[in-house]
């Protein structure tokens, strides 16, 4: 929009009915000179009077023909130029629309994607802690099934040591129950049967010192022999009943365990699913990143184009005048003027004569495409650089210019004002 109305403001001076007065006595003078040109000629070779009117009046009437047509011509020239110059600024602003449009398709996207890493980092870490919890369970699992197999390799051995000792005990009680009847038969017949059975019994002791100490006793210990038996049976009964509970529970153990391999199997199997596809939603995440790279540059040549034709449309004002030094506007505040574009110095005013002046600044920045804190900042950097301190306050809610630089503000602005209404006066 800024493009638009500086072109018509341009050339509308050109068009108006202010030029006129200055049209005809152009004419007029065209004329006077083709008249008087023409009517001396004339009247130099033969000295007629009337020969040399008539003359000087068909040159007047073709002057002006002439000059109707050169100026029609002009003005045909104008208007082309004008349509090329509208046809331009439209094709621009239309370029200007789109590169916002693009831009603002870019951060939608760049917000989608990052709400969409957002929510994978989130994925990651609950795997992650899903992971961890099947780790810890796992290595519980391990220790347990370790204490397990070490009770139950105790447990074999004792039941191996104890069916060692059963049939030991078997033995020796088959052997006391023959040896005792042998005894209580042939006790009195001979004295040979009894060192053979002393023999025997000693062999026996090798084998086991608690069944030795009980062959000895025998003959004495007959019932206290019968009690321990008894007890040793049900000893036995309670072993048994114990290795089943524990072959139940080393069964129900071995199925737990094969479900939680199962279960690990799974888990693996779904991690390395969820890797893969990270894996690719990262390229894609890689793709993007470069398309928007890309995109940002493009975009930031169509900046510089656009700053490059903001710059060809600022107002070419006479430079000369305002190095001229003024009676009312110190020398650095017409330096300051110099150096501010046409558009930051509507900034400028509109901070300076509007109480909310935002809306302004944001439709020049949006104009320039540009941001309003960016202007502002603009706008005291060349006020530090030229006079030596900032001019605009931007601690408060509304942009402000400082008291001290009202008045030579408003100066700077009068005299720009004043340069705008003589560039665009007729010469």
């Amino acid at each position: 929009m800024v493009l638009k109305t500086t072109y018509t403001e341009k050339i509308t001076p050109l068009r108006t009915s202010d030029m006129q007065p200055t049209v005809v006595n152009h004419r007029l003078f065209l004329g006077i000179v083709a008249f008087s040109v023409s009517f001396g000629l004339g009247l130099i070779p033969s000295w007629d009077f009337t020969r040399a009117l008539f003359t000087g009046i068909i040159t007047v009437i073709s002057t002006y023909i002439a000059a109707f047509y050169v100026d029609q011509r002009r003005k045909n020239y104008e208007m082309l130029i004008l349509a090329s110059l509208q046809k331009r600024i439209r094709e621009v602003e239309i370029l200007k629309f789109q590169i916002i449009r693009e831009i603002n398709q870019i951060e939608e996207h760049r917000s989608i994607l990052y709400a969409e890493s957002q929510q994978l980092k989130n994925q990651i870490a609950q795997c992650r802690n899903q992971r961890d919890n099947l780790h810890r369970d796992l290595s519980n699992f391990v220790g347990q099934k370790k204490q397990l197999e070490s009770e139950i390799t105790s447990l074999k051995y004792e039941l191996r040591n104890l069916e060692k000792k059963q049939l030991e005990l078997k033995d020796s009680f088959a052997a006391i129950t023959g040896e005792k009847r042998r005894l209580e038969l042939t006790y009195n017949l001979s004295l040979a049967e009894i060192t053979q059975l002393k023999t025997q019994i000693e062999q026996l002791q090798k084998q086991r010192q608690e069944i030795e100490n009980n062959l000895t006793l025998l003959g004495r210990l007959k019932p206290q022999l019968e009690e321990k038996l008894y007890e040793l049976r049900i000893e036995i009964q309670q072993l048994e009943a114990e290795i089943t509970e524990q072959n139940q529970l080393f069964i129900a153990t071995k199925a737990e365990k094969n479900t939680l391999e199962s279960n690990l199997n799974l888990l693996k199997n779904q991690t390395d699913v969820q890797q893969s596809e990270l894996y690719q939603l990262q390229e894609q995440i890689s793709l993007l990143q470069e398309e928007r790279d890309l995109l940002q540059s493009q975009v930031w040549e169509l900046l510089q184009q656009m700053e490059t034709l903001n710059q060809e449309s600022v107002y070419d004002f006479p430079l000369a005048e305002l190095r001229e030094p003024s009676e009312n506007l110190p020398q650095e505040w017409s330096d300051f003027l110099q150096s501010l574009p046409g558009h930051e110095i509507q900034v400028l005013k509109a901070i300076l004569e509007q109480d909310n002046p935002r809306a302004m600044i944001k439709q020049i920045a949006e104009a320039n495409i540009t941001m309003p804190n960016l202007l502002i900042d603009s706008i005291n950097e060349i006020a530090n650089d030229t006079l030596g301190e900032l001019i605009i306050e931007t601690d408060t809610e509304t942009p402000m210019v400082s008291e001290e630089h009202i008045v030579n503000t408003k100066k700077m602005l009068a005299m720009y004002e004043g340069l705008i209404t003589r560039s665009a006066a007729p010469n």
